[in-house]
């Protein structure tokens, strides 16, 4: 399966690449291992749903956040790796949701992010996972994530 070929099927676009915001690598390879960097759900620089999920942001609107660290994670992938075919899969999702007291959905939210894998890879595209709930996130963003993907 082509990935690219998927993406437009799915009318899904890789965003530019998000900008780097302090000392780290967006991927770093270690052996057949791809980490990516804590993505967050952002575009064109500029939060998408800031605020806490379960007060400021609803839940639908948090999986919305999430499959946006998802394309953002895939620009990164796809400047590191020049082809995004190169990826066999993903081992493991770590989500943090920022949210209201009381909130325990996180789980629900990052469905988002964990179905839109699913429908770019298939059963590959499902991994391992946490998802954490947390008081703050920079830039007041609902969901950060990162990845572990194996090439």
């Amino acid at each position: 399966m082509d990935i690219y070929a998927r993406l437009k099927e799915l009318n899904l676009t890789l965003p530019d690449l998000p900008p780097a915001v302090g000392v780290y690598k967006p991927v770093r390879q270690a052996g057949n291992c791809l980490y990516v960097s804590g993505q967050i759900a952002a575009k064109d620089g500029e939060p998408v749903f800031p605020g806490k999920v379960g007060a400021e942001v609803t839940v639908e609107q948090g999986q919305e956040a999430a499959k946006v660290c998802v394309l953002n994670a895939l620009s990164n992938l796809h400047h590191f790796l020049g082809d995004l075919n190169k990826i066999k899969g993903l081992i493991k999702t770590l989500a943090f949701v920022q949210s209201a007291a009381g909130f325990n959905q996180q789980p629900v939210v990052i469905n988002g992010a964990s179905g839109l894998l699913k429908e770019i890879w298939g059963e590959d595209g499902v991994g391992a996972r946490s998802a954490v709930g947390v008081n703050e996130l920079p830039r007041n963003v609902s969901v950060e994530i990162e990845f572990i993907f194996e090439v």
